[in-house]
């Protein structure tokens, strides 16, 4: 990697979780954050319990850090007020207090659910229109606006994921296509940390599965190349579902469950699925 220092935010959370164990050996210093509590640090890391939404937490969270990767937030699906105030105005207050601190890069857990209403039989690349399906997927899409706007203007770096269904193993018919292993998750991280130069870059989450819905061109330059595949659950998979319903708009649409009318509160769904 050729950054020291990292910020892991949502370092509580699974993905964030699997994170801390494979970012500490690789860099100087990490520091992870989550509003919950964490535990059992790695000899260089530093655990602070922070609430990105305040400015001045954020100031303090990046002082000193050369990248963030940032999978903090609400990670479930929620009403608008709250998803606002934390994943659109707390996400807003960590890029600028990058931008003022000196931040190099950022890597950003975006979501299929940016462009979640597109159908599944469509093949997508990274320069599609978003087509939000949730209110999480706005707060997506609006992180990744905010990415491009922060290169343009201040020359701060971003990879934007677009994570799929980032699980154990994948669980239902659309994971053949979603699926993102922990492994390969960790590899594009550690890829988005390495490449010299990503200006704002879109690459989407998924592992090596046979079927997708999504084309990765834009995003050669990160050199990822994925290692497990869903191929290899799909006999189980298609037991257990073996008459979908095509009419249902989670085996219509990319994003699944998040596509439903009704599913607050919140999702049964992992916020990356």
């Amino acid at each position: 990697m050729i950054y020291k220092n990292v910020l892991l935010t949502g370092a509580a959370g699974l993905l964030g979780t699997v994170l801390r164990r494979r970012l500490a050996p690789q860099v100087a210093k990490l520091r992870s954050t989550d509003i919950a509590d964490m535990a059992d640090p790695a000899a260089n890391e530093e655990l602070v319990k922070a609430d990105l939404g305040d400015l001045s937490a954020a100031q303090k969270l990046v002082d000193g850090m050369d990248a963030i990767v940032h999978f903090g937030g609400l990670s479930k699906e929620t009403d608008f007020g709250s998803i606002c105030r934390v994943n659109i105005a707390g996400f807003q207050s960590l890029y600028e207090a990058a931008h003022l601190a000196g931040v190099k890069r950022i890597v950003f857990a975006s979501s299929v659910h940016a462009i979640g209403f597109y159908d599944q039989t469509e093949v997508i690349d990274a320069h599609a229109p978003t087509r939000p399906d949730s209110n999480y997927g706005i707060a997506k899409v609006f992180g990744e606006g905010l990415a491009q706007l922060y290169w343009d203007k201040f020359g701060l770096e971003t990879v934007s994921i677009r994570i799929g269904s980032c699980e154990a193993k994948p669980s239902n018919r659309r994971h053949l296509l979603s699926w993102l292993s922990f492994d390969d998750m960790c590899q594009i991280v550690e890829r988005s940390l390495t490449v010299p130069r990503v200006k704002h870059t879109i690459i989407y989450g998924a592992s090596r599965n046979s079927a997708t819905f999504w084309d990765n061109r834009y995003a050669a330059h990160i050199g990822y190349r994925p290692q497990d595949s869903a191929d290899d659950y799909r006999n189980e998979i298609l037991a257990a579902d073996p008459l979908p319903d095509r009419e249902d708009v989670v085996n219509r649409f990319q994003g699944g469950i998040f596509t439903r009318w009704n599913m607050l509160p919140q999702s049964t769904e992992e916020p990356t699925g």
